[in-house]
């Protein structure tokens, strides 16, 4: 399984600052050339490697953690994602819902990306405060997880336990991801809070 970030601004710097700490590998990505971010990229850890667009896009698990508006640009670079899992780390705030046809942004993301399997997660805390250890007084700090494809949930969720996290699983894209999605000029419920789980 390989693993890829599109877009290195702070939240995918952040979530690079997660695989590193946990000597996970990582191809990161934005449409310009690598040679722009490689020395922020090596300033964050060798297992942090900068990439072309088309590099990055071979991974299994792509977060893409690109402004909204952005997604159609990222979606377009492929003719399939067939076999791919696309992490949802987009916020659409601000973005009237008529233009999203009523849906969830996610959902509106999923149509983009032709054949893949879509998971809305890690978008619910700020850069900031991603960017921390997850590891807390014995606790793990929570990411929320929404998909219409629960295996695609689960394999997620290993992934986000393996980054030190505890994934907590909320249903559908419509039910439970609606929680973490920005609706207009409105956050999802659950959107900023920052919770720690003890086992």
């Amino acid at each position: 399984m390989n693993y890829a970030i599109i877009g290195f601004g702070k939240l995918g710097q952040a979530l690079a600052k997660a695989f590193a700490r946990s000597g996970i590998e990582v191809s990161v990505a934005t449409t310009r050339d690598p040679q722009s971010f490689a020395s922020t990229a090596a300033a964050i850890g060798p297992a942090i490697v900068p990439a072309t667009l088309a590099q990055a896009l071979k991974a299994d698990i792509v977060f893409l953690a690109v402004r909204f508006e952005s997604h159609r640009e990222v979606a377009k670079a492929l003719p399939t994602w067939k076999g791919k899992t696309i992490i949802d780390v987009t916020n659409a705030y601000g973005v009237p819902p008529e233009q999203l046809g009523g849906q969830p942004s996610s959902k509106v993301i999923a149509q983009a990306f032709t054949g893949a399997r879509l998971v809305k997660g890690f978008n619910h805390l700020v850069a900031g405060v991603l960017d921390q250890n997850p590891a807390i007084q014995g606790g793990r700090r929570v990411v929320f997880l929404a998909s219409d494809d629960d295996d695609a949930a689960t394999e997620v969720g290993t992934l986000a336990e393996n980054l030190g996290f505890s994934p907590i699983k909320l249903g559908g894209l419509s039910e439970g991801g609606l929680l973490v999605q920005a609706r207009g000029d409105s956050w999802g419920q659950l959107i900023f809070k920052d919770l720690v789980r003890f086992d």
